[in-house]
């Protein structure tokens, strides 16, 4: 089956290459980085690297980038699509993992370990804050609401229409997950936090900004 691996990035040039470079020794499904209007040379280091590269000439947020990489699977027939973050926290390794399981799903999502000792206190905080809202708002629960490694078959590519722009597209993906009566599957997965991939992602004031977007795109 063809398998497109999406990584939306915005400014990843210190660890980009390195993360290519482990997702190729771990899976032959094509790479795309979609260059979320970096200015540090991203897009050049994952076409270097071997990847397509599809580029927002601004910076548009993370919603925006996975609706470019939909869109491209959409256009080209892949049955298959994962969502990677960028900046190094995931292990390339649970990637046959994540497949094998849309064998009996819609949507696969790999669940970090909130309350494990490894995941620092501002992003557990954030992460249950998120948690939490996505069910207030959405009616959804999930144990990792803002996890960016996931996995969507044909069906779920194709029925998901992302509007968010921003971080709160983690909660919509699942809302509209439930919303077209799609079978959702979380699975665990490794977290690997380095100094780069700790300055990524929401805390716990980015988890009340985001409620704010949530509430206006769910009107």
């Amino acid at each position: 089956m063809k398998t497109l691996v999406v990584l939306p990035a915005y400014n990843e040039s210190p660890v980009l290459a390195e993360t290519l470079e482990k997702l190729r020794g771990s899976t032959k499904a094509d790479m795309l980085v979609v260059d979320d209007g970096s200015s540090d040379g991203t897009g050049d280091i994952a076409l270097k690297s071997g990847a397509r590269v599809v580029r927002h000439v601004v910076n548009l947020g993370l919603g925006a980038a996975l609706e470019t990489g939909f869109e491209v699977s959409r256009r080209e027939g892949y049955d298959r699509v994962v969502t990677f973050d960028a900046d190094g926290q995931h292990n390339p390794e649970d990637m046959d993992y994540i497949l094998e399981s849309l064998d009996t799903a819609d949507v696969v999502i790999g669940v970090r370990e909130i309350h494990g000792e490894r995941m620092p206190w501002v992003k557990k905080m954030g992460n249950t804050v998120l948690n939490l809202l996505t069910g207030l708002v959405f009616g959804v629960y999930s144990r990792d609401s803002q996890s960016g490694f996931r996995a969507f078959n044909r069906k779920a590519v194709k029925r998901i229409r992302v509007r968010a722009n921003r971080y709160e597209v983690s909660s919509e993906i699942l809302y509209e997950a439930k919303r077209n009566g799609l079978k959702v599957k979380e699975v665990p997965v490794e977290v690997i936090y380095t100094e780069h991939s700790m300055s990524r992602g929401t805390g716990v004031l980015d988890g009340f900004k985001i409620l704010w977007r949530m509430i206006i795109h769910n009107r």
